[in-house]
């Protein structure tokens, strides 16, 4: 079959599509085609009961949509708007459309529900087939619906193949598929549809692209009689992107009039599509596109979006009052500066095009009207869904109910698992089978769209990297859910087994910097480096020796390779915030307000760089923009203890206390032990009239956090311990010491010890008594410290060359004449040390380089501060600082 040349004077209809299946049926009809199954039409979707329709537009994005809507072209999404609740809704990483579906759909992480990715092995090893929904493992939200009696019905959810045998009906996201290399088979293959006498209906309502006339594609391309149709194949592109949504809304359509319906979910992937196709395309034009193809495609992505706007018009038009409506995307899009150029070499290169906030928008009779959410998460829909119903959620979903979407919230107590309730739930059994040549179908969407190789069977690598992929996938959902210790073994294997793919690396570094654990992140940068000598990577090295230098509190160093970083690669957007941070902690605010402007200027979704630019503007003296970027910050993502708590700053020096005791509860609740958060609260009460027992409260929490935290200053000898003793002395932290090893020539200001924690591992009975005080223990025997007690560990890190000429020197020997396997133990030891306290849920830590402390002490002692969440006499912590006992400094 040849590509259908689409000219002007064609006839047709988009709008007439928009209205879904009964559009069809006149546009056939006025053809000469009447609808054979018209007889199955039953013309009776119930009413006056409590119904939800999940809506999902893969990859909408609210920098496309808000023009959209100031200028009136979007009027069904702005009914929607205006009588329910919207805002930003915070993708998963890794943000892979059926690993986000999957949670949206069961409100599990990717880990528990299963779907890891666009591609699984084969059962019987032979090679690579599409993730099928039989790999789910856990029950979808139509499922637990079915168990309570409810009717849903499920229309192209991803992954959705083969049909669910629902009490409903059930239409895979395969539907609408045309195989590029078969075009002419246009047969609906064997899965498709449940139940299966509704095969030919749907069948027939599914709209092929060789249907379309000019008048369907004009609105997206209104030039289009310029395109070179025999050269450039936008239009058929767009024929089969219209087609398919069309399938989909036909299908949807027909089941809101003509079955009994509580719940429809409806997944449309085209916007998605359209982007990944024409968003380089889309306003402000960028320089490496050419002016004629910008000229020709610049209003394809209004108008998909517009296209989208019809069809949810018809699907309001179809439902009642009664009806919630929760409109969502998985992930945005990036539509400006953020588009890439050109993808990177990577299996899923294509999704470093999403952005990591999409839409959210719901509306019905129990939800606030016109109201903007915050912070909700694509794991928060499926808790939300039941509760509409009147069902709990399940105590095991990472996703939590949207509480602040409803007009008057009435909690209802979890169960512990959905998955624990029996009942027929209309999920697959364990031995279905699949049709292969629909697989292929599938194989062939995704190697188009760019997100898997060709297919070929006979590819064992195909097979191999698929599992390594996996794997690298399901790290990442670790990662993003903060369970970074799970992802470590995780990294190590298939770093281990493919050393040279760099995306494993990379990953494996940022895990070790997450989890403190530096010495190990120092050596495999350093490997990193070797095996990366070509210069194209020289900009992506200086940032990551960045991060390194950051993580073991080097930051000037740090500062300078980042400046250099962007310097050399200005694609690397996020080293402004980065940049911005460590002017933060070197308490430069002009410099550090400066940076995050830049980073918000390419990344206005930055949440990180509100929050820092929400800081360096309080700390300059200008609260007002404060209030704007904390609020900023936390619309973006609501879990976020520190942001929730400049604000609370913020609003304090505008003299608003209620509003700031706000703020800085929400800051107390999402850290439970944040301490200053509890001390203002116990500040802004006591100037409360009726607050006095709630002043009370936090103090005593505040008091509670300092008796029953231990300090420990840790770090190999020589390293700096005795000097941070000194400082924490100093700024009025009682010191845990006996005062038997006396100053000496080595420490003039005295060593602050006690003897019994050199038999840490034999006793630690005693260790209770330095609750609320410091301590010094080294770093070799940390790991006996007990776990009973919580720990704020400051641990010292100094060049291991000078430790080791310093210890010589107080040993009296030759500085120049260290055994060489003593820094291979000490490495060890600081391994040990940084994984033993990476790994404890009872302990806090804050690295001090030796070299930053000496030359700016009053930085270290200001961050100290904050760490341990007490005021410290900053002064005098400087002062405790002697530079001229730094004797033994490495020469460069």
């Amino acid at each position: 079959m040849t590509e259908k040349t689409y000219t002007p004077d064609a006839q047709g209809s988009l709008g007439l599509l928009a209205l879904g299946y009964r559009g069809l049926e006149a546009w056939r009809k006025a053809r000469g085609q009447e609808n054979p199954f018209y007889s199955l039409a039953k013309h009776n979707g119930a009413k006056g009961k409590r119904k939800v329709i999940l809506l999902g537009w893969d990859a909408a994005d609210w920098k496309i949509i808000n023009p959209l809507l100031e200028s009136g072209k979007m009027p069904a999404l702005a009914s929607l708007i205006k009588r329910g609740c919207s805002g930003h809704i915070a993708t998963m990483d890794p943000p892979l459309s059926p690993m986000l579906w999957t949670s949206i759909a069961s409100g599990h992480t990717a880990d528990k529900h299963g779907i890891l990715g666009f591609i699984e092995p084969n059962p019987d090893g032979s090679g690579v087939r599409p993730i099928q929904v039989t790999s789910r493992k856990v029950k979808a939200v139509w499922n637990i619906l079915q168990q309570n009696g409810y009717k849903s019905h499920v229309v192209g959810w991803w992954p959705g193949f083969p049909a669910e045998p629902i009490d409903g009906v059930y239409v895979s996201n395969l539907y609408a598929k045309v195989s590029p290399k078969n075009k002419d088979d246009w047969q609906m293959a064997a899965g498709m549809v449940h139940p299966p006498e509704l095969n030919g209906l749907m069948e027939w309502l599914r709209v092929r692209p060789e249907e379309l006339t000019a008048a369907h594609i004009a609105p997206f391309v209104p030039q289009m009689h310029l395109v070179d149709q025999a050269n450039d194949p936008a239009l058929t592109a767009v024929a089969r992107l219209v087609a398919a949504g069309a399938s989909f809304h036909n299908a949807a359509t027909w089941i809101l009039e003509n079955e009994e319906w509580d719940f429809l979910a409806l997944y449309l992937n085209e916007i998605d599509v359209f982007s990944h196709t024409f968003m380089k395309f889309h306003p402000p034009k960028q320089d490496h596109i050419e002016e004629a193809k910008y000229n020709l495609y610049r209003n394809v992505m209004n108008a998909a979006y517009q296209w989208h706007d019809m069809m949810l018009g018809r699907i309001l038009d179809l439902i009642g009052d009664d009806t919630t409506v929760i409109l969502l995307s998985d992930h945005g899009f990036h539509s400006d500066q953020l588009r890439l150029e050109k993808l990177p070499v990577d299996p899923v290169a294509p999704a470093q095009e999403h952005a990591p906030y999409g839409v959210f928008v719901a509306a019905g009779p129990q939800l606030q009207n016109e109201q903007t959410i915050f912070g909700c998460s694509v794991a928060d829909v499926t808790p939300t869904v039941p509760q509409i119903f009147g069902l709990p959620s399940g105590a095991d979903m990472y996703g939590k109910v949207i509480a602040h979407a409803f007009e008057n919230y009435a909690p209802l107590q979890s169960i512990p698992s959905w998955e624990e309730v029996k009942g027929n739930t209309g999920q697959h059994s364990g031995n279905f089978q699949i049709d292969t040549w629909a697989s292929q179908i599938a194989m062939e969407q995704l190697a188009e769209l760019g997100y898997v190789d060709s297919p070929d069977q006979k590819n064992k690598d195909q097979l191999k990297n698929a599992v390594l992929d996996s794997k690298y996938f399901l790290s990442r959902v670790y990662t993003s859910t903060g369970r970074n210790a799970e992802a470590m073994p995780v990294l190590k294997e298939i770093v281990s087994e493919a050393p040279d793919v760099a995306r494993y690396s990379l990953k494996l570094l940022n895990t070790y910097i997450q989890l403190n654990e530096v010495t190990a992140a120092r050596e495999l940068f350093e490997r990193i480096k070797d095996e990366r000598r070509d210069p194209k990577f020289s900009g992506q090295l200086k940032y990551l020796e960045g991060i390194v230098l950051l993580a073991e509190g080097r930051l000037n160093p740090a500062l300078e390779k980042m400046k250099e970083a962007t310097a050399e690669a200005e694609e690397l957007y996020v080293v402004h915030s980065f940049i911005g941070q460590i002017y933060v902690r070197l308490r430069m605010w002009e410099e550090a307000r400066s940076s995050f402007i830049h980073a918000l200027s390419l990344d206005s979704e930055n949440a990180d760089a509100h929050c820092g630019l929400a800081l360096a503007c309080l700390r300059l003296g200008d609260a007002d923009t404060a209030i704007e970027e904390a609020l900023a910050a936390v619309e973006l993502k609501y879990f976020f203890p520190a942001a929730h708590y400049t604000l609370g700053e913020a609003l304090l020096a505008k003299n608003e206390p209620e509003h700031a005791a706000e703020a800085f509860k929400v800051a107390a609740t999402q850290r439970p032990m944040h301490k200053r958060a509890h001390q203002r609260l116990t500040q802004v009460y006591e100037q409360l009239p009726d607050k006095k027992s709630e002043a009370e409260h936090h103090r005593k929490i505040a008091a509670q956090y300092k008796n029953d935290h231990i300090i420990v200053v840790s770090g190999l000898p020589r390293s700096g311990t005795s000097m941070m003793m000194n400082m924490l002395k100093a700024g009025g932290i009682e010191v845990m010491e006996d005062g038997k090893r006396m100053s000496d020539e080595s420490n003039p200001r005295g060593y602050f010890e006690d003897e019994r924690v050199k038999a840490l591992h034999l006793d630690q009975s005693w260790i209770g008594a330095a609750k609320g005080k410091a301590i010094k223990v080294v770093a070799p025997l940390l790991h006996f410290l007990p776990a009973r007690y919580n720990y704020t560990v400051i641990f010292m890190d100094r060049d291991m060359t000078e430790v080791l000429r310093s210890q010589q020197i107080m040993l009296g020997k030759n500085p120049e004449n260290f055994p060489m396997g003593l820094a291979t133990a000490y490495a060890q030891n600081l391994r040990k040390a940084e994984n033993w306290m990476s790994a404890q849920p009872h302990v806090n830590f804050l690295r001090v380089n030796y070299a930053e402390a000496i030359a700016n002490p009053q930085l270290v002692a200001e961050q100290i501060t904050e760490v341990l969440g007490q005021e410290l006499n900053i002064e005098k912590m400087t002062a405790a600082v002697d530079a001229s006992l730094y004797r033994n400094k490495k020469s460069h």
